[in-house]
């Protein structure tokens, strides 16, 4: 969740005050607006972005009856950040989504900032059956009240249940189930997972430069157990999941905790990390200065997964925000603002006696393709236009480059549009690094964060054989050695990008193979 923002407009409305009950009727947020085209510029078409009004922080994630739920912050009365709501879509393949109407309101204890759900399926609370087991979402609530009267426990964490598949959501009568009694003013977006070897719940919770654990054994009695960090580390830490995989080669455990750093990303800004090691149901062990970024891009942020999903123990999905707090709240759409990342499945990599996460498309997203480019084998000298049966504004690359008749040094690609605007991809091989040059991608003026660059990330020689690029009217995502690499950055051209350039630098660039894919929309419209 954003680090609270000064200057929002007013105070929580006594209208919001402590309905226990979250049922929809007359909608101020997404369904009021579902006559919206999805046709405005810079509209991602294969993203989910809400239909109209701000968005960030995926929320309350998880699966239930063939469905995937997804809750976001969201102020449904305008395009920049105010009083946090929960935004609900749910799909049954991550790719396609409907809108539902808003999952969580403010009331009386605040605004309804970050969190998770779970699906009790035990029924430890006490808030369904064994039949009917509830899910539970746990948030925090933040009251601007006590902070406008300049004390530090205004954030606390509370807890709702559905017990209708996440249609309908009751705050619990006993909020807040964990207050702030640690003197930090920065106490927020609980992540819960069930703990089978302790038989208790877990909660991991950004506390600033930190992250706190706490356990329960019904999700409403909670008792803290222990903090990870990087000793005089000061940057503000936020959104951490705690989440067990397995080692697909040897069958080992191990748990990650991903954790967003809300500044001094790895090219400026907010961005997302990683730390993995061992849970041991009381501490995460792992060392402080082995964080790792799960993607080197600009705009992935808030990534988490969901609870429940149909997955085996090596497999965790998860999706993030895709934007930055440098300029997210400038960027130039106007009905709706931020959209999410493609949703990802996490898997642990061995390497050099530790591990790493791979990040990859869901399978789910090659139901989108359309017609096929083949580009065959082609030896890329200077510059070379890619033409198809696809729109370089919305379709998927994939390229495997041959490595052994490759002699540029540099090569990679460009976007351009007859406006004069350009996005740059490139590939250094001598340098090991991919960049992305976004400084001439569209008209300025919004924010001087975001033109800054070029973008630069570490690339293994080796990934280069394995490129995946997804490209949607206003982002572009690369998946590289088999989702080893990840780098995600928006951009917003004053036209679509309607020209594909390949091109190399004193040499070729060797393409063994590589195929263009169109790719469908996801949003029905009128």
């Amino acid at each position: 969740m954003k680090k609270y923002m000064f200057g929002v407009v007013g105070l929580l409305l006594l209208g919001f005050l402590s309905c226990k009950e979250e049922k929809p009727g007359v909608e101020e947020g997404p369904l009021a607006v579902m006559d919206t085209t999805y046709r405005e510029p810079h509209r991602l078409q294969f993203h989910f972005t809400p239909p109209a009004k701000w968005m960030n922080d995926p929320n309350g994630m998880f699966y239930l009856d063939g469905e995937y739920h997804l809750s976001y912050q969201y102020y449904p009365d305008s395009t920049v950040w105010g009083p946090m709501h929960w935004g609900h879509a749910v799909s049954r393949d991550l790719v396609r989504w409907e809108h539902l109407p808003v999952a969580l309101k403010p009331d009386s204890l605040g605004y309804i900032f970050s969190g998770g759900a779970v699906v009790d399926t035990a029924n430890t609370s006490g808030f369904g059956s064994r039949l009917n087991p509830p899910v539970v979402a746990a948030f925090t609530h933040h009251n601007p009240e006590t902070e406008k009267a300049g004390r530090d426990d205004f954030q606390s964490q509370s807890i709702a249940y559905s017990l209708d598949n996440g249609r309908y959501w009751t705050k619990y009568s006993g909020n807040p189930v964990l207050k702030n009694e640690t003197g930090i003013r920065d106490f927020r977006d609980p992540k819960i997972i069930w703990h089978p070897e302790t038989g208790k719940w877990v909660m991991a919770l950004a506390v600033y430069d930190q992250v706190q654990f706490y356990a329960s054994p019904d999700l409403k009695s909670w008792s803290y157990l222990s903090d990870f960090g990087i000793p005089g580390d000061t940057r503000l830490w936020e959104c951490p999941d705690l989440f067990p995989l397995q080692d697909p080669d040897t069958g080992q455990t191990k748990w990650v905790l991903i954790v967003s750093i809300q500044q001094e990303g790895p090219n400026g800004g907010t961005a997302t990390s990683y730390f993995v090691g061992d849970f041991d149901g009381v501490r995460f062990i792992a060392n402080p200065a082995e964080q790792q970024w799960l993607d080197w891009g600009t705009d992935n942020y808030a990534f988490v997964t969901w609870d429940h999903a149909p997955t085996g123990p090596g497999e965790r999905i998860g999706i993030g925000w895709m934007s930055n707090w440098q300029y997210a709240q400038q960027v130039p759409t106007e009905t709706w603002r931020s959209a999410m990342t493609l949703p990802r499945v996490l898997t642990l990599q061995a390497e050099d006696g530790g591990y790493s996460l791979n990040s990859s498309p869901v399978a789910a997203l090659e139901g989108l393709r359309g017609e096929r480019t083949d580009l065959g084998k082609r030896t890329i000298a200077k510059e070379e236009e890619v033409t198809g049966a696809f729109l370089p504004s919305q379709c998927e690359l994939l390229l495997h480059t041959d490595l052994e008749n490759t002699t540029a040094t540099l090569f990679g690609m460009t976007l351009s549009n007859g406006k004069g605007d350009r996005l740059i991809l490139g590939f250094d091989r001598e340098n090991q690094q991919v960049w992305v040059d976004r400084r001439q991608s569209g008209p300025k003026g919004f924010s001087e964060d975001f033109y800054k660059g070029p973008h630069t990330a570490p690339l293994e020689v080796e990934d280069l054989r394995d490129l995946r690029i997804y490209l949607d009217v206003a982002s572009l995502e690369v998946f590289a050695g088999q989702g080893a690499l990840n780098f995600t950055e928006i951009f917003f051209p004053e036209a679509p990008y309607d020209t594909l350039t390949f091109w190399a630098d004193e040499g070729v660039w060797v393409i063994g193979s590589g195929t263009v894919f169109s790719l469908e929309g996801i949003w029905e419209t009128p």
